[in-house]
């Protein structure tokens, strides 16, 4: 049985018909993950390089978490910014790194014009960032997880009131402590750890134990944390 499979999917922009490839359950094998819940797979078939459907005649790129429709004015815009030079490509077959993140940057230009939800526009910058994590690229690495730090403290700020996200919160301290701001990560790891709202026995580990990795390594430099300086 090959890992992949195809889709049929309907552009929601021109209403072509086009078919996009999918990773079958049964080879979805993760054999580790990052602090950040970037996955590593065996036998290198990947499903994030799958996510991105894109349409091989207008260009226009999504993802089932996207938004499903388009307004008469959005499809326009789209058309009248990137649709209109749009050169024909398929990428509905077996995806390299490097086409994965093609489909990630269309994606994340379509998701602008259609009004996606700051969440999904999250999402796909942090999938950027490991994309360059996959290909050694740290620069471009760093600098789209700031910008998914960016988009998800957007997140935070509009449904954190209403929504109990312990798993946002702990991303919101590893992606300040991969970024260097460790001071920012331990009050966002405390925060998980102290709120007794939050019941997410996963994420209270995972952010203790990050905290406490964040106060052996400040210590070894003879560095103290900013909770402990105001409690000197």
């Amino acid at each position: 049985m090959e890992p992949l499979y195809q889709s049929t999917i309907t552009c929601i922009c021109c209403q072509a018909q086009f078919q996009t490839s999918r990773v079958r359950p049964s080879f979805k094998r993760v054999v580790s993950r990052d602090t950040d819940f970037c996955a590593y797979y065996k036998n290198g078939i990947n499903p994030d390089f799958y996510v991105v459907r894109v349409c091989p005649s207008c260009g226009y790129a999504s993802t089932e978490n996207g938004t499903q429709q388009l307004t008469d004015v959005k499809r326009r815009y789209y058309y009248e910014r990137f649709g209109s030079s749009w050169v024909h490509r398929d990428y509905g077959g077996e995806r390299t790194v490097e086409q994965a993140l093609d489909t990630y940057k269309l994606a994340l230009i379509c998701a602008q014009v259609a009004g996606t939800s700051e969440r999904v526009m999250a999402g796909l910058l942090h999938h950027i960032a490991w994309l360059y994590r996959y290909m050694g690229n740290k620069a471009q690495e760093e600098r789209f997880l700031q910008f998914a730090l960016q988009s998800y403290t957007a997140v935070y700020e509009t449904e954190g009131g209403s929504v109990n996200d312990a798993k946002l919160m702990f991303l919101l301290g590893e992606l300040h402590r991969l970024l260097g701001d460790r001071n920012t990560a331990v009050r966002w790891f405390s925060r998980v750890v102290n709120d007794k709202r939050i019941v997410d026995a996963t994420m209270i580990r995972a952010s203790r134990e990050q905290w406490q990795l964040l106060r052996e390594e400040m210590k070894r430099e003879g560095l103290y944390m900013e909770e402990e300086r105001l409690n000197a």
